[in-house]
């Protein structure tokens, strides 16, 4: 088969995914976790139940390959501010402040029932751990300027990041969530 031949059916089937994904996202936003059938992705979409089975085995499958997209994109924008040229507290600062924009709209895109499925599985306990790590990592660095607390492991200073700005799902707009991040890393400063 021709090259050409071999991308038109790969973008294809690349699109069909990307409608999957999407439409399957939208119907449960509209009509709920439970009530979605595999029936009405494929009207969707536009396709037959059998195409639609051939790409995904039921709707929670669909649902976790779309949360799996979000997460592999977060977790490389947060890697692009760690890993950007510049001080090491300036790209604490940014990756601390995405974090928290993450975490302030994570809260406003689907239903408690749908968070609870989506956040129980083993990809998501990868991502929150090589999140850890990247702050981690920073406040090492942050650290060897005598930018931040040596008295407290900068591991421990990463669970507290973390903690404290998964607030940012309950601030009711983006200066709550930037205030979050200066109360953070003020408390992160040395002495």
């Amino acid at each position: 088969m021709p090259k050409l031949w071999n991308e038109t059916i790969e973008s294809h089937r690349n699109a069909v995914r990307e409608a999957i994904l999407e439409t399957t996202w939208r119907l449960v936003n509209e009509r709920g976790l439970l009530s979605v059938t595999m029936t009405q992705v494929a009207e969707g979409v536009g396709i037959g139940r059998a195409t639609l089975y051939k790409y995904f085995p039921d709707v929670e499958s669909i649902l976790r390959a779309h949360h799996q997209r979000h997460v592999d994109q977060h977790l490389e924008e947060l890697t692009k501010f760690a890993g950007s040229s510049g001080p090491a507290d300036e790209r604490l600062h940014a990756a601390l402040s995405h974090y928290a924009l993450i975490c302030h709209y994570r809260a406003r895109h689907g239903s408690a029932d749908l968070s609870a499925l989506l956040h129980r599985s083993a990809d998501v306990a990868d991502a929150e751990e090589r999140i850890h790590g990247l702050f981690t990592q920073l406040l090492d660095e942050v650290s060897a300027s005598g930018g931040v607390r040596t008295d407290i492991a900068a591991s421990e200073l990463a669970d507290y990041c973390l903690h404290a700005l998964g607030a940012a799902a309950k601030a009711p707009d983006e200066a709550a969530t930037s205030r979050l991040v200066e109360l953070c890393l003020r408390s992160l400063q040395s002495d």
